[in-house]
C-alpha cells in the first residue's frame, strides 16, 4: 500500500488488461486479495479499493451511457483548439519531464501508472485547457487495458466534469515529480535525453546553465504552469 504511486518503484498489479478482457474476474480477485489481507498482507485491502473503483465506474456508466462522450456534471467548459499543442502532449514533447515520460510510456508499452494516468490528463484538461475527449480517445488509441467505462470516467473526473468533489483541482506536474518520482528515475528511463541530469535537476532542465541546456533535444516547456493555471481559472469563473 505504501508504494502504491510510486512511479519508479512501479508496484502496481498489471492486471487491468485481463480485468478489461475478462481473463480475470474481480470477484476472484477480491476473494484471492482478502486470502491474503488474512495473513497479514498490508496490502490487500488499498488493492480491493482500487477493484471497487473500476466497479464504481461501470455503474456509472450503466446508468448514464452518454456520459462516454457527453460531460457527467458539465461546468460550461469552452475548450481551447491548440493542434500543437495537442500534438506535443500526444507525443512527450511538452517539455515537462514527468508528463513526456507518461505518455511515452503509454506508446512504448500500451500502459501507464495510474497516477502518471492523471498527471498527464490534469495536465491536458487543466493546464492546457484541451477537451477531456481529445486525451480520452488517444488513451483509447493505445491502451491495452483501454476500458471505455473507466477510462471515460477518469478522464472525466480529472477534468472536473465527473464525479469528483474537487473538481477544479489542478495537479502540479513538478509537484507530483517530487512526490513521485523524487530522484527521477521514472523519468530518465522514459526521456532518455535528461538521462544525464542528476537528482531532481531532471524534472526542471529549463533551470540549467545555458551551455548544458542547449545540448539536451529537449524542448522547452509549451506554457508555464502559471499561465495554464491562470487561463484554466478564468475559463471556469474561479479568477
Amino acid at each position: 500500500a505504501d508504494r502504491h504511486d510510486d512511479l519508479a518503484g512501479d508496484a502496481t498489479s498489471r492486471l487491468s488488461p485481463h480485468l478489461h478482457f475478462g481473463s480475470l474476474s474481480p470477484v476472484e480477485l477480491v476473494a484471492s486479495a482478502r486470502e491474503r489481507a488474512a495473513g497479514g498482507c498490508a496490502g490487500a485491502e488499498a488493492f480491493v479499493r482500487q477493484l471497487a473503483w473500476r466497479d464504481f465506474h461501470h455503474q456509472m456508466l450503466a446508468a448514464r451511457p452518454e456520459a462516454a462522450r457527453r460531460d457527467y456534471r458539465p461546468r460550461h467548459d469552452r475548450w481551447r483548439e491548440a493542434p500543437a499543442e495537442l500534438a506535443a502532449w500526444r507525443s512527450g514533447l511538452t517539455g515537462y519531464p514527468l508528463v513526456d515520460a507518461a505518455m511515452r510510456q503509454l506508446a512504448h508499452e500500451g500502459w501507464m501508472h495510474n497516477r502518471a494516468r492523471l498527471i498527464a490528463a490534469s495536465f491536458l484538461t487543466k493546464t492546457l485547457y484541451l477537451d477531456w475527449r481529445d486525451g480520452a480517445r488517444h488513451f483509447l488509441d493505445l491502451l491495452v487495458d483501454g476500458d471505455v467505462a473507466d477510462n471515460q470516467l477518469n478522464w472525466q473526473w480529472v477534468a472536473g466534469t465527473g464525479s469528483d468533489t474537487r473538481p477544479h483541482r489542478v495537479l502540479n506536474p513538478l509537484a507530483q515529480a517530487d512526490r513521485f518520482d523524487p530522484e527521477g528515475a521514472y523519468v530518465r528511463r522514459w526521456v532518455p535525453e535528461l538521462a544525464g541530469v542528476p537528482g531532481r535537476g531532471v524534472h526542471r532542465p529549463w533551470r540549467l546553465p545555458a551551455r548544458e541546456r542547449e545540448r539536451l533535444d529537449y524542448p522547452e516547456p509549451v506554457v508555464s504552469l502559471e499561465e495554464g493555471l491562470a487561463r484554466f481559472r478564468r475559463a471556469r469563473g474561479l479568477a
